[in-house]
């Protein structure tokens, strides 16, 4: 990767950015679990179309709120205290929406050595682009309508059983991968039962995590890597999408859309990233930083692709990478 000057920090700045907050932390994953009981108390109380709606994104977005906390856990910057940070972040965070922190940290920490590079094992995500308006709108239908949610976690749950020959040891191999996403999902549904609304659990929990919050974790994912400007250079192979609170409330929570302040500062706690980005703006950088203004911006640039591959007449293997990605 190329080595051209990046932004430096005085010792008082690295200090400030790496100070991590015990009280902070519980704030951030108490305020998750808080917006997510509030939104499902919103349609149980007032129940009609327009309050499911937005219940469902509110939900979605705080699911992947906590999918956000898991990420900043992954790089113990959740909480100061270690046994806290892996413990709150895995159980309270990562294993209700279906993410294993153990099985995510060398994953991830893999995507930030090797950032846009043959080596990234997230690269997958933003290779594909840019792609026509046509495959971005059938990705969009499928992920809304639960299709996409319920495929991928069909091929989780085969990846997770193995190639065994005994039918019993490939369900013990699924129960071992899943049985904290069951356990923590029996104790939702438990609660919302004993409040009297069994039916939430399926409604306001499995049905927005299946939907909504498939759709905002793919425009994330393309916001953050698809498209940018140069994969070699550290400040415009990762993006900043600049947007107002409304969006971020219902797509980019917990400050995610920092997203090249974090790969700049990987040690930076979520809420720190804001002043992050003022750092590097003092410094003058904004010029050579990737940066959009709003999530609309970077869907333009990521469907300008002219022509579909995945039409008919498309050879076979393009077509089939075209519907999978």
């Amino acid at each position: 990767m190329a080595t051209a000057a990046q932004p430096t920090l005085s010792p008082e700045q690295d200090a400030e950015l790496r100070k991590r907050s015990d009280w902070m932390g519980a704030y951030l994953v108490l305020h998750a679990w808080g917006v997510i009981a509030l939104a499902m108390g919103f349609f149980i109380v007032w129940p009609n179309p327009l309050s499911f709606i937005v219940a469902v994104v509110v939900i979605g977005g705080r699911q992947l709120g906590l999918a956000i906390l898991m990420h900043d856990a992954a790089h113990r910057a959740l909480f100061k205290n270690t046994r806290l940070n892996d413990t709150l972040g895995a159980f309270l965070c990562g294993w209700p929406v279906g993410a294993s922190l153990t099985l995510y940290r060398p994953y991830h920490l893999s995507h930030h050595r090797h950032t846009q590079q043959a080596e990234d094992p997230d690269l997958i995500l933003s290779a594909p682009f840019p792609i026509t308006r046509q495959s971005f709108w059938r990705k969009m239908r499928r992920d809304i309508l639960g299709i996409t949610g319920y495929q991928r976690r069909l091929e989780t749950f085969r990846t997770e059983m193995g190639d065994d020959a005994s039918r019993l040891k490939r369900w013990l191999n699924l129960w071992h991968a899943e049985k904290y996403f069951v356990l923590s999902n029996a104790l939702i549904f438990a609660i919302n039962a004993a409040a009297g609304v069994w039916w939430a659990y399926f409604a306001l929990w499995l049905l927005p995590l299946l939907t909504w919050y498939q759709v905002i974790s793919r425009i994330r994912n393309i916001a953050e890597h698809a498209v940018v400007g140069d994969n070699n250079d550290r400040l415009r192979n990762t993006r900043t999408t600049l947007t107002n609170w409304g969006m971020r409330m219902v797509l980019a929570p917990y400050w995610v859309n920092y997203h090249l302040e974090h790969h700049l500062f990987v040690f930076t706690p979520c809420w720190k990233l804001p002043a992050a980005h003022r750092m590097l703006i003092a410094q003058g950088l904004a010029p050579r930083m990737e940066l959009a203004q709003g999530y609309g911006q970077v869907l333009r640039q990521a469907v300008s692709k002219p022509h579909d591959d995945s039409k008919p007449g498309a050879p076979q293997g393009q077509r089939k990478r075209a519907a999978l990605l």
